[in-house]
């Protein structure tokens, strides 16, 4: 009996079948099945975050019928299948972690390890910097463009600090973004909406820089913050219903009354 990796490998080659296949998975593409793939991995964070465990098995499932989808167009078009992903991931994972596999051999598992987290760490960066010959290019120029704002901001941030382009601490940090902020200010007196932006973006830049030095990730910190907000105010949302009223029946003042009631119950 084949494995459930062959079983779902052959599902998607059924609905990729010329023939008899379904005609949405057939006309599918990298760039169209790229959205989904950016989606079912915010939904794996998702079960994380929550801690659904039934929720993250089949949202892993979900991730996984995406590489699943890739490696079959590219094995149509005779690229590469899904054999070569894990054959490249497995062989990288050997390169990186010589502290585990001396000499990159899998067979010699075992061995004790005497480097420290920092020292791994340091060992990591210096061996993808060989494999990708950041020598000869840009410090930036593998942080794709496509990857999240926030999520970029940090990377980018990251790379540079690896070359010394960096505070020593956070109290400069919060200087920044104070700067940053009177910049802002200054800048909506001027009524420039471009200029705005900009100074917007500084603001940004400059706080996902806090939270790399403070070893937060923006993105988890923030969504953290959505979902707190969400729960807060549903609570306002069924405090107005009991009432017998709509939102926009309420004052300012009210609402913030109820949203300090929600705060105050745990919400």
């Amino acid at each position: 009996m084949s494995s459930p990796i062959e079983q779902l490998q052959y599902l998607m080659t059924c609905l990729r079948d010329e023939s008899f296949g379904c005609v949405w998975d057939k006309k599918q593409t990298y760039k169209s099945i790229a959205p989904y793939t950016l989606e079912e991995a915010y939904e794996v964070v998702d079960a994380i975050e929550r801690e659904d465990f039934d929720h993250l098995k089949d949202e892993l499932g979900d991730l996984l019928f995406q590489v699943i989808f890739y490696a079959q167009m590219a094995e149509e078009e005779q690229h590469f299948n899904f054999d070569d992903i894990a054959r490249g991931i497995v062989e990288k994972m050997l390169r990186r972690h010589p502290h585990v596999f001396p000499d990159g051999d899998i067979a010699r598992f075992g061995e004790p390890s005497l480097l420290t987290e920092e020292q791994i760490a340091e060992q990591w960066q210096q061996i993808k910097a060989q494999e990708k010959g950041q020598s000869k290019e840009g410090v930036l120029s593998d942080v794709p463009v496509s990857m999240p704002a926030l999520m970029q901001a940090v990377k980018i941030q990251t790379k540079v600090s690896k070359v010394g382009f960096d505070w020593p601490d956070v109290a400069p940090v919060f200087d920044k973004i104070r700067e940053e902020l009177v910049e802002l200010e200054e800048a909506m007196k001027e009524k420039n909406d471009l200029h705005v932006e900009e100074e917007m973006g500084d603001v940004l830049f400059a706080v996902s820089n806090l939270a790399r030095h403070l070893d937060v990730s923006p993105d988890v910190a923030l969504n953290k913050t959505n979902i707190k907000f969400r729960r807060r105010f549903s609570r306002i949302e069924s405090l107005v219903s009991a009432q017998n009223k709509n939102l926009t029946d309420c004052s300012l003042e009210e609402l913030d009354r109820y949203w300090e009631q929600a705060k105050r119950e745990g919400l």
